[in-house]
């Protein structure tokens, strides 16, 4: 990230801040931003659980569904001091609570105001040339300052809400006291939600409010002049009026609470009202004010609030609660599944409407009078549901009482036991062995199988399964009868049963199938030696009633435990399994369950069937990466780039699902699918006034079909604003190899047409001089794997040279992948190659981001003015290599990543040789020579004292005193960058 554009973000994160007011809105607005412009692909908002606490608790979640479903929970609970630290966090365990689908390496800790804090997750380092934790010290800072001002508003807005709930307490003795405010209430009334009327002394209206003339139906107008009995029931508006003389003869304010049905829409609910009577300046009585206020849900919320305490306990069972008179007051919803009845159709009745009529009057005398002795009972009893069914509970009644012993409610909590008793029925008709072989059934087997697993888990040994079918018994059956075809299988089942040892079991599974289950076997090797003395008691001739019979069978075996976790019924799926694919193989055979293949092939079946539905939902989309030249900064084109926007893990890399589809027919219909969306998108590009070639990746399957090259012309003539010279296809040199002589037909007939292609990764696919003699294509792409370590990697630059070499050789165009920093642009001019494509230029973008970057972007100033390196040149530019390596191995001996350190002698190290070389020579540099050395010494020196104090045991002092040897580093090289210039 360069300085401009790190100015950009900063300013676009400080206006995120400035845009938003609350807080629930504007820590998720800022993670979402800052995740828009870093590389990590996770991020979250963590708060302190307590001040003092060292838990913190996740809010917010963006990029990992399965931590979104974790908000509000405790998630990390670091060493202390950790929360105020701006920090990376690299392979810690600190992050393994976090990687329940992902396995989270790498992080980047921005605390924000010691309660709050972001932290990015990414599983691959997220390398920058900025220190992103100072970088964004600003950001943070106002972020905390806009936290506060948040806080305060909230803050404020609880205070207005209590002035306004206490303002509404006031409002009687307001009006009270301003009698002859008439104006003030006309104003008011309609703004409040309560009943409010005026009428005088005879009970004629006077003036009512909005929600008063919902109770009638009637406006305000129509009201005003007439009394109750216009509008409701003689009964009602004696009602009404009496109060209205209490309140009148009282001379006070009275209160009742009424049932009001309005007439405006049906509603009916519980009013609390008051009736003030009013005055005038002289003490006249001039009327009644009523105010009714709206309390039904309070009042059901505080009787339901009396009950939950004592009765709802527990939500598995269905709990119906009455009063001491036996009439029901109330039911949880588990009540209504079981017994079909609504919470309405019950309420008030007595549960004797449940009875089944099984029961004769002296089973329920019996249990009334236990639990007025007792206090409670417990039983079974048959009960009948709405449908008419009657069913068994399990019932438990409890008498609620006062601590003076007065009984207020009873409870009653029960369960149905229906299948419970269909289960012990059904056990009771079927047998536990089957009656041809007398061997154990299905149902007995799975009790046995559940007993092994959990036994042999406890003692640490293994268990077999062994899924048997004979071959061909069908024929026996034909041949001979079933009478025949069952003695075989009482016999066969009589050999094998001579196999079992102590605890194991022999079961019919069906048919002509058998499962055998060893239990604690010492190793594997055992329990298939079991298996084969199966197969050869199988294997042994039969004679029954004078028929000879020989029979073979077809085993499938599997193990446990297993490396996952799984159940009894996946054990004999895969014991299944394993004697189809014996049976596939050609009968009288043992086949092994690999679990590791069948887990491998579900995964890559469920991918498949997933970006199958992806492009059938478009969840696909493509981000587009700028290419350049490094020394004029012209943008020379852009490549497209396939994401996927899964709807539940987010924005997906290719690099996730593309090995899977690789080699499967799938593949061709994705490739189809950029081909087409990039001749789309390029209708765009030229709208937004950029005119430059687009390179879209085709896989070796594509450059297979027969017709790819007529399908890519079918594709050009149904977007006509696409040029050939507006499209490059890019494939992998890998891809390439593979068949040399129809990707050559392939690249020459694009050449035709004016298609320019290019070989991708180049470098990595072993090719010889003779391929890239033949292949066509004109543009040659380093591998980013050469020139993300050149910096550090002496090979990694013999590597790149050789390639340069190459491409002018071939008079191909090179550019070269991977440039994330300045000095690898440096570098790549330097050594010739001025074509460049990296994070270090542009990551890959939505289409929409290109105009912007393209505004903004410039080269580094550096670049225009580096020249290429001279042969007699080139030995210190590795000589200035070798010297990063030798620092970054002896960082990695610091911190114990390493055994032993590199050459700590100063003219033992690579840098040391080079120096002592050039010395010989008597160079005409003699002065800056002797200025390198000077700090290479300083270098070595450092390097040998903190080596001394790793010996002392001192590892954390050494590692504080590291930025000193990346000091003088940094020193060296600029040295050697001078000499070079």
């Amino acid at each position: 990230m360069k300085r401009e554009r790190a100015l950009a973000v900063l300013y676009d994160l400080t206006l995120t801040i400035g845009a938003e007011v609350t807080l629930a809105r504007l820590l998720p607005r800022v993670l979402q931003r800052f995740l828009f412009h870093l590389s990590y692909p996770v991020g979250l908002v963590l708060r302190r659980a307590d001040p003092g606490a060292l838990s913190w608790v996740l809010e917010h979640a963006v990029g990992d569904h399965a931590l979104a479903l974790r908000k509000g929970q405790n998630i990390l609970t670091p060493p202390q001091g950790w929360g105020r630290q701006a920090l990376k966090i690299q392979d810690s365990e600190l992050l393994t609570p976090l990687c329940q689908h992902r396995a989270y390496r790498h992080a980047l800790w921005l605390p924000i105001d010691g309660v709050h804090g972001f932290l990015f997750l990414a599983e691959h380092d997220q390398p920058s040339e900025l220190p992103l934790t100072e970088v964004f010290a600003p950001v943070l800072r106002n972020l905390a300052r806009a936290i506060e001002l948040c806080q305060r508003s909230e803050k404020l807005t609880q205070g207005l809400e209590h002035d306004r709930d206490d303002a509404r307490a006031r409002l009687v003795m307001a009006l009270e006291a301003s009698e002859r405010e008439r104006t003030f209430l006309s104003n008011l009334k309609n703004a409040i939600p309560d009943l409010i009327w005026l009428k005088d002394p005879a009970g004629v209206y006077l003036a009512c409010n909005a929600r008063f003339e919902q109770l009638f139906g009637a406006s305000e107008a129509e009201i005003v002049g007439k009394t109750d009995t216009a509008f409701v029931s003689p009964e009602l508006a004696e009602f009404f009026r009496s109060h209205d003389l209490k309140a009148m003869t009282a001379d006070q304010p009275t209160q009742n609470e009424e049932w009001l049905t309005f007439a405006a829409n049906g509603y009916q609910g519980l009013f609390q009202t008051t009736k003030l009577p009013m005055r005038d300046e002289k003490g006249q009585l001039v009327g009644v004010l009523g105010i009714a206020h709206d309390i039904t849900e309070l009042k059901a919320a505080q009787e339901r609030l009396q009950l939950s305490a004592s009765v709802f306990s527990s939500a598995r069972e269905g709990i119906l609660i009455t009063g001491p008179d036996g009439q029901i007051a109330e039911v949880n919803d588990m009540f209504t599944q079981i017994t079909g009845y609504e919470r309405g159709e019950v309420m008030g009745r007595n549960p004797r409407m449940l009875s089944s009529g099984m029961h004769p009057a002296s089973y329920y005398q019996r249990m009334w009078n236990t639990i007025a002795q007792r206090g409670h009972w417990s039983g079974e009893i048959w009960n009948r549901r709405k449908s008419g069914e009657v069913y068994p509970q399990q019932l438990t009644i409890s008498a609620v009482k006062t601590p003076a012993g007065e009984v207020t409610h009873y409870v009653a909590l029960f369960s149905d036991i229906s299948e419970l008793k269909t289960q012990q029925r059904e056990l009771e008709r079927v047998a536990h062995y089957d009656p041809v072989t007398g061997l154990a059934n299905r149902v007995l087997l799975a009790d046995r199988l559940a007993q092994g697993m959990s036994g042999v888990r406890r003692r640490g040994q293994a268990l077999a399964i062994a899924f048997l079918d004979l071959d061909e018994f069908k024929s026996v059956n034909d041949r001979h009868g079933h009478h025949v075809g069952d003695l075989l299988l009482a016999k066969l089942a009589d050999r094998m049963s001579s196999v079992l040892r102590d605890g194991d079991t022999l079961a019919r599974w069906g048919g002509d199938e058998f499962v055998a289950v060893f239990i604690d076997l010492p190793h594997h090797a055992h329990g298939q030696a079991l298996v084969q003395r199966l197969m050869e008691q199988i294997g042994q001739p039969v004679t029954l009633e004078g028929v000879a019979l020989n029979v073979t069978a077809s085993i499938g075996v599997t193990f446990y435990p297993q490396h996952d976790e799984v159940d009894a019924d996946q054990l004999l799926r895969q014991a299944d399994q394993a004697m189809y694919q014996a049976k596939l193989a050609g009968r009288e055979r043992v086949h092994l369950f690999d679990s590791q293949a069948d887990k491998e092939a579900r995964g890559t079946n469920e991918t498949l069937a997933n970006v199958r539905q992806g492009l059938l939902h478009d969840q696909f989309e493509l981000y587009y990466q700028p290419k350049v030249n490094l020394r004029s900064g012209e943008l020379i084109g852009v490549e497209a780039l396939i994401r996927w926007r899964h709807p539940e893990r987010g924005l997906l890399p290719p690099a996730i699902f593309i090995p899977v589809v690789e080699n499967h027919p799938i593949a061709v219909e994705l490739g189809d699918w950029v081909l087409r969306r990039a001749m789309q998108d390029l209708k765009a590009l030229h709208a937004m006034g950029i005119h430059t070639r687009v390179s879209v990746n085709v896989s070796a399957l594509q450059f297979q079909q027969p017709d790819f090259v007529g399908h890519l012309l079918d594709l050009m003539s149904k977007h006509p604003h696409v040029k050939p010279d507006d499209l490059e296809l890019e494939l992998l040199e890998s891809s390439a190899l593979r068949d040399m002589a129809q990707v050559s037909d392939v690249l020459r007939a694009c050449q035709r047409m004016g298609i320019s292609s290019a070989i991708d990764d180049f470098g990595t696919g072993y090719s010889s001089l003779t391929y890239l003699k033949r292949l066509p294509a004109e543009t040659l792409k380093i591998d980013q794997s050469f020139v993300r370590g050149m910096l550090a990697d002496p090979e990694d630059v013999a590597i790149l040279e050789g390639v340069i070499g190459l491409a002018a050789a071939f008079n191909r165009t090179l550019i070269a992948e991977g440039v994330e920093t300045v000095d690898h642009g440096l570098m790549l001019l330097q050594l010739g190659c001025e074509l460049g494509q990296g994070y270090g230029i542009g990551r890959p973008m939505p289409l929409q981001q290109l105009q912007a970057w393209r505004d903004e972007w410039k080269p580094d100033t550096r670049w225009k003015h580096v020249r290429p390196l001279r042969a007699d040149e080139r030995p210190l530019l590795y000589a200035g290599i070798e010297h990063r390596a030798w620092v970054l191995a002896f960082e990695d001996y610091l911190r114990g990543t390493r055994k032993v350190p590199p050459p700590l002698e100063v003219h033992q190290c690579q840098f040391g040789q080079w120096l002592t070389s050039k010395r010989r020579l008597n160079t005409r540099e003699a002065q800056r020579l002797h200025e390198l050395e000077r700090v290479h010494d300083r270098i070595h020196a450092v390097a040998t004292e903190l080596v001394s104090l790793l010996t002392d045991n001192r590892q954390q002092e050494a590692l504080t005193r590291l930025p000193e040897i990346h000091d003088l580093r940094d020193q060296l090289l600029a040295l050697i960058s001078d000499l070079l210039n």
